[in-house]
């Protein structure tokens, strides 16, 4: 059981991380072609996915990159003095020292050309959204001679192809590049980072593994694919303004109103917190598993999350692992803003006809109605204009400062999600059609520790198995159980595959892999690899890698023990997920499919296992 639950993916623990350069690997000239500024906007992913393109774009014009400017967290956002853009995420020295032979960087531009820029004189490109290595070779590098300065505004979460062209010279040691980036010099700074730690060593404190759920439900994605219909009231209304707002820019060229439900059953909407607990139950998970939530506040509020916290009692996110101080001292000392939400509502224009009360009859009559309340409290908060606009008002300073905040919180749950033992996500896109922040971890997780189970469930096959049992939801047969487990462990591959047509071609973070990896063996994989040579060898196959890793990491090689190997290989008959999925693990259930069905299925999962999923 444990095996099955927490154990690694056996076929993939010869894939191991391999950045460094293959072939020759010049060092960054000292005479280099000028300076490119960069001013990056967007959220975390769009981020992340920005430096690593923009510091692959200055070795492709051999230019000295200025350290990147995040537009979300420069001084005008309202955050702490004590940080300067880029250094409010990362570490820049760490930064520095990690690209050394890479790329020249620099902290600021010198001071003719910081002038300059002040000035505006400086030349600009708004960079699209995996733009061409040629356009940058043809085009920017031209102006870049010129003038020894360009400024590049990126803004789509990405600004170079996923996919360099196979013909560009050193093509795969570009890719690598970008792995060295994100995985290797991209490091938060240090408060972040002890921050993220201490969560961490507080999740594994009970002893236990823990699974991280990114649940990828953000109003821009929903609206972007047409879900709004599977929220009520004012979150649909909220779903479709933004709709409405992205069409008028081009952003989605399709009609308002769309069919939701019919969207849900082509897998082009987030898989809902519910039916993520369901799957995890079906799949053995039992009601204690510690359940750590990323992101912020889920899109649709806690009653979303409550049938998973219904579920599994041990649901917890980042507000209720730390402290309120421990958070304030993330974000440096901060100067106290005023709101700026209008603290009564607007005049009302009383039309009261003082006359008539005067002169009318002696008969009863009703008192006037009393003046009216503040209604400050239905203007406040993420949706409170909704009663008070058609429009949405501009962000306050307030506002921007906490957008920045989510950048923090956004880091602390990805090392946690990168770390945890198991990863699911409820939606991979963003709201763009772009791989978000899930994807991103899950490249990483593939680069730094393969084997790590991570779950990519096929959202068109989850909701056709749970249309199944609509009627009966929390009540599924041993059957239907069966479908779900193996549909699951499928999942663990095929989704990893599905992943380098889909994902990779939009964002190369998502799937580095086989650029990124190397192959190695130990003893106990070599006699793995012997009984299953024809499964191993698809699987590699099928990722592409080829590359043997260098003899040095040997040293590093760190041998699991036999009894984890060997420890209860068969699975065991599952209580907690054959029958009502809100029963704790004592309570029995009284749909057991006996000893004969425990039997097939402990050999139907161990099959299962060694060939890895594949149909």
């Amino acid at each position: 059981m444990y095996r099955r639950l927490w154990g690694p993916i056996r076929l993939l623990e010869s894939l191991h991380p391999d950045a460094n350069p293959r072939r020759y690997y010049a060092d960054p000239s000292s005479q280099t072609n000028g300076f490119i500024f960069v001013r990056i906007q967007g959220g975390f992913h769009e981020i992340r996915n920005s430096i690593c393109d923009v510091v692959v774009v200055s070795r492709l014009l051999n230019a000295t990159l200025v350290i990147p400017e995040i537009q979300s967290t420069t001084r005008s956002k309202g955050i702490s003095s004590e940080f300067k853009s880029f250094a409010y995420l990362y570490n820049e020295d760490q930064f520095m020292a990690a690209l050394t032979k890479d790329v020249n960087i620099v902290r600021t531009l010198p001071k003719n050309l910081k002038w300059a820029r002040r000035k505006k004189e400086i030349p600009s490109f708004k960079v699209r959204y995996s733009a061409s290595p040629y356009y940058y070779l043809n085009q920017v590098l031209l102006v870049l001679k010129k003038h020894l300065v360009v400024e590049l505004v990126v803004s789509e979460g990405g600004c170079l192809q996923a996919i360099l062209p196979p013909e560009l010279e050193h093509q795969e040691e570009l890719q690598r590049l970008r792995c060295r980036v994100a995985f290797h010099a991209l490091r938060f700074r240090q408060e972040v980072h002890e921050l993220a730690t201490k969560v961490l060593s507080r999740l594994w404190a009970p002893g236990r593994p823990f699974i991280a759920y990114d649940p990828g439900m953000t109003s821009e994605a929903l609206a972007y694919h047409g879900c709004a219909e599977l929220f009520q009231d004012v979150h649909t209304e909220l779903i479709q303004h933004k709709r409405s707002w992205m069409i008028k820019r081009g952003i989605v060229e399709e009609k308002l109103s769309v069919n939701s439900a019919k969207r849900r059953l082509g897998g082009s909407c987030p898989l809902m917190p519910e039916e993520i607990g369901i799957l995890l139950r079906s799949y053995g998970y039992s009601w204690d598993t510690i359940i750590y939530v990323s992101g912020g506040e889920v899109f649709g509020g806690q009653r979303t999350l409550l049938p998973l916290h219904a579920m599994f009692e041990n649901v917890v996110d980042k507000t209720s692992l730390t402290t309120p101080w421990e958070l304030s001292r993330l974000y440096g000392r901060e100067v106290n803003l005023i709101s700026s939400y209008p603290k009564n509502p607007p005049p009302i224009e009383k039309k009261i006809k003082y006359e008539s009360w005067k002169t009318e009859g002696p008969r009863p009559r009703p008192l006037p109605p009393p003046p009216a309340r503040p209604k400050s409290y239905n203007v406040e908060g993420w949706w409170g204009w909704v009663a008070e606009s058609d429009n949405e008002p501009e962000s306050t300073v307030m506002e921007l400062r906490t957008n920045a905040h989510k950048l923090l919180w956004e880091a602390i749950d990805y090392v946690i999600c990168v770390e945890a033992d198991v990863f699911i996500t409820g939606f991979d896109f963003d709201g763009k059609g772009h791989p978000n922040f899930a994807s991103l971890v899950m490249g990483h997780r593939l680069y730094q520790s393969a084997a790590l189970k991570t779950y990519r469930p096929d959202r068109k096959e989850v909701a056709k198995l749970l249309e199944e049992i609509h009627d009966h939801l929390y009540q599924a047969n041993h059957t239907w159980l069966k479908s779900v487990r193996k549909h699951m462990r499928q999942r663990l591959l095929d989704g990893l595959m599905e992943a380098s047509t889909k994902s990779k071609p939009l964002s190369f973070l998502s799937h580095p892999i086989p650029e990124c990896s190397c192959l190695r063996y130990d003893s106990k994989e070599t006699s793995f690899h012997a009984s299953s040579p024809s499964t191993q060898s698809q699987v590699e196959a099928a990722l592409g890698v080829a590359h043997q890793c260098p003899a040095w990491m040997d040293s590093d090689l760190i041998l699991h023990s036999k009894d984890k190997d060997n420890e209860e290989d068969l699975d065991e008959d599952d209580s907690t997920s054959s029958g009502l999925f809100f029963r704790n693990s004592g309570e029995s259930h009284e749909s057991g499919g006996g000893e004969s069905n425990n039997k097939e299925e402990a050999q139907l999962n161990d099959l299962e296992e060694l060939e890895g999923g594949e149909r």
